[in-house]
């Protein structure tokens, strides 16, 4: 009778503490052990559903009522979930009714804050208004004039260039769901750029990555956005040009 080998213990166990990455998982002979197996297909099954996740967009609006916003339903040039995934351009666009919207509430603002579903709407859904709560009071506190908070399906990062600019504001701020992973699937990225304008590209923006429970907790992460925020009003840029220096000395 053949003797079943039994798990291995991993020299990094200890390394778990620190990190939600799949590490020390141990092994039985040649391979993993059951265990870690069945999580890693439910951590895939969690992320694939992520992706394919709606905006709550009925709940959402019921919830950000505290906040004393009001919202815009926008949508981009992708119709549905296969489009976006398949023509990342159309995600960066809205389309024809969103921009007439954005027309109607057209005004001069100082923030336009913009929420997306990306490709985790689930992050949106579950941890959008706690981190808004945490950062509303400190843009209220400063004075800035906020436009109607955007919700925002199928989109891609970039499309807050064009709604910001639409609606005449100094500065987007989109928070947007990441791409999900096997450690996690619900993650914010929060994405801002000073001047906002149709054709911009990545190196205009700075980022704030991993805001979620387990992650960049909303407390640190408002902080973080807050601080990026004031310096690129006071020093009129965003991106590679504007480091998050906070904290350091000289």
């Amino acid at each position: 009778m053949e003797l079943i080998p039994a798990k291995m213990s991993d020299s990094w166990e200890s390394l778990k503490a620190f990190t939600a990455a799949r590490i020390a998982l141990g092994r039985v002979g040649n391979s993993i052990p059951t265990a870690e197996s069945l999580e890693f297909k439910l951590a895939h099954a969690h992320a694939r559903d992520a992706v394919y996740s709606v905006l709550d967009v009925d709940g959402l609006a019921i919830q950000l009522k505290a906040l004393d916003l009001s919202v815009l339903n926008l949508q981009s040039k992708a119709e549905n979930r296969q489009v976006y995934l398949q023509r990342p351009d159309l995600g960066r666009l809205p389309d024809e009714t969103s921009l007439a919207v954005v027309q109607e509430n057209l005004l001069t603002y100082d923030i336009c804050i913009l929420l997306a579903d990306g490709l985790s709407a689930t992050a949106i859904n579950n941890n959008a208004v706690p981190l808004l709560n945490a950062l509303i009071p400190l843009f209220k506190g400063m004075k800035y004039r906020l436009s109607p908070l955007c919700l925002v399906q199928q989109a891609r990062v970039a499309i807050a260039d064009p709604i910001a600019h639409g609606l005449k504001a100094q500065l987007s701020l989109i928070l947007i769901g990441e791409r999900p992973g096997l450690s996690a699937a619900d993650s914010i990225g929060a994405y801002l750029t000073y001047h906002p304008e149709p054709g911009l590209t990545d190196e205009s923006r700075n980022c704030v990555s991993n805001i979620r429970e387990g992650g960049l907790s909303f407390a640190l992460a408002a902080e973080k956005i807050f601080y990026l925020v004031q310096e690129a009003f006071r020093r009129e840029l965003s991106g590679v040009a504007l480091k998050d220096n906070a904290g350091l000395i000289g």
